[in-house]
């Protein structure tokens, strides 16, 4: 029997070549040796006000990405979390055993809450729903990048005590695992991960940018006082190129070395922006073919949601059994 593996996406801002180089390329490489089940985290993106029109679209523009990318809906699960209301049911039930020093200590509400007037209750929980996210189907892997790995660890710290409060529950997931891909950086700040939420036009690189934006991006690109690549010593800037180059030329560091040792800054960065350009254009046409077919996109996301529900129906069931919770026989 294949693992269970489970990650998400918020669909707020853009999706980016940080979210494909460290996530999507790797979601569609270990799809085929796990049961996968690929979430468009809508509750999660409402944490953080939003306007309503536009989620509604970037929910359906995430999951045609997911697909875009080659996610296979044949043999994964894309869904969207608040077409399965026990993802809700489970995160209160998980709340309620959830010590509130642990989700102050979380670092990501301290950076967000600082940055806002007014903090909702929903920023604190918010790790108490990705735990639900993950427990709900049992989840035994959890691709993540180091920005969640917080979130995860507090993910085994609720499964764990549940399971010594009421007796063995849940899944407790592993946190350290191969399938992360590359982690890439802001190309105005070399020294900040890519980001759907940073402001600025020269941040990221968006999927669906077309090849004269991206072009313009990198040739923009922050990289140091030097005039040429210097393997011995790289600057954040230039590193980042050259790491965006790699994860998607899938070369190896002896080649990139032989190849970019001594390059200018602007020949770098052409290099760099036509191996981007040349990498999406299948993405993109394919992005184009998936969402101009009728329907396509909600049906996905129906069977989606069809095909985990008696797996959130069974686990949710369980719960209330072990905390004395109302169910019918």
């Amino acid at each position: 029997m294949k693992a269970r593996v489970f990650s998400g996406v918020q669909p707020s801002g853009n999706l980016h070549i940080g979210n494909y180089l460290g996530a999507l390329k790797s979601w569609v490489k270990i799809q085929y040796d796990y049961e996968c089940i690929y979430c468009i985290v809508d509750l999660h993106a409402i944490t953080v006000p939003q306007e309503p029109a536009e989620l509604r679209k970037k929910i359906r523009e995430t999951a045609a990405l997911f697909l875009a990318s080659g996610i296979d809906p044949k043999h994964s699960i894309v869904m969207v979390q608040s077409s399965v209301p026990e993802h809700a049911e489970l995160s209160w039930m998980l709340t309620c055993v959830t010590p509130v020093g642990w989700l102050q200590r979380m670092t990501q509400f301290k950076a967000k809450s600082e940055a806002q007037e007014t903090v909702g209750d929903g920023l604190l929980q918010y790790p108490v729903l990705m735990a639900a996210d993950i427990l709900l189907y049992q989840a035994a892997i959890v691709p993540v990048g180091d920005d969640q790995s917080q979130h995860l660890e507090l993910t085994r710290d609720v499964a764990q005590r549940f399971n010594s409060l009421y007796g063995e529950t849940f899944v407790v997931p592993e946190t350290h695992l191969p399938t992360v891909g590359a982690r890439i950086m802001g190309l105005d700040d070399p020294e900040a991960k890519m980001s759907k939420s940073a402001p600025g036009s020269g941040h990221a690189i968006a999927l669906l940018d077309p090849p004269d934006v991206i072009r313009k991006k990198i040739m923009r690109a922050t990289t140091d006082s030097k005039p040429a690549v210097e393997f011995g010593a790289l600057g954040a800037g230039v590193q980042n190129l050259l790491g965006i180059f790699q994860a998607f030329s899938e070369w190896s560091d002896d080649q990139m070395q032989s190849h970019f040792d001594g390059m200018r800054y602007g020949d770098l960065k052409k290099q760099v922006a036509q191996m981007v350009v040349e990498k999406l254009a299948p993405l993109q046409q394919r992005y184009r073919e998936i969402t101009e077919e009728a329907g396509y996109i909600d049906g996905v996301l129906a069977e989606g949601a069809a095909r985990v529900e008696p797996i959130a129906r069974s686990t949710v069931n369980l719960v209330k059994q072990r905390m004395g919770l109302y169910t019918q026989s």
